[in-house]
């Protein structure tokens, strides 16, 4: 196994398309019967937007040619507030592992890398949703639990 991750681009936006699809099926109990079309189109000009405004970064991981996980982060902002007064933030989103490369830090290491890019743009208010099976991951990493979404403090 040699995993290698790569700053995704507008060249790789199916591979994350097919991603947040699967994601979503998956935290939703959505069956393949279920017409997520119109869902594929937006995710397709969401991408497309974002990788030209910079406004999303997301990570591949590789196992030579196989895709094997992924992560994205979304940087958008609020009104200034006292715990943050340049009104930054960020949010994690689509952390995938593919079953048979779990517990392989895969997640941890992509996690990481998104919060780098956060880090980079000074953003340090970064939140994100967890499921059951990522929620080890995320307070692994430091977020805490704030009912259905967790952040981090660093």
């Amino acid at each position: 196994m040699n995993i290698t991750y790569k700053k995704a681009d507008e060249s790789d936006i199916e591979i994350l398309i097919k991603t947040r699809i699967q994601v979503l099926r998956n935290v939703n109990n959505l069956s393949e019967e279920i017409d997520i079309t119109l869902l594929e189109k937006e995710s397709y000009l969401y991408y497309l937007s974002c990788f030209q405004e910079d406004s999303h970064v997301a990570y591949l991981a590789f196992d030579g040619e196989t895709f094997v996980g992924s992560g994205g982060i979304c940087f958008y902002n609020v009104m200034p507030y006292y715990h943050n007064p340049c009104g930054k933030k960020a949010y994690i989103m689509n952390i995938y592992t593919n079953p048979d490369y779990r517990r392989k830090r895969i997640a941890f290491t992509i996690l990481d890398l998104l919060i780098k890019e956060a880090k980079n743009r000074n953003i340090s208010d970064i939140t994100l949703e967890a499921t059951s099976m990522g929620r080890p991951v995320y307070e692994k990493y430091g977020f805490i639990a704030l009912e259905n979404e967790m952040e981090l403090h660093k």
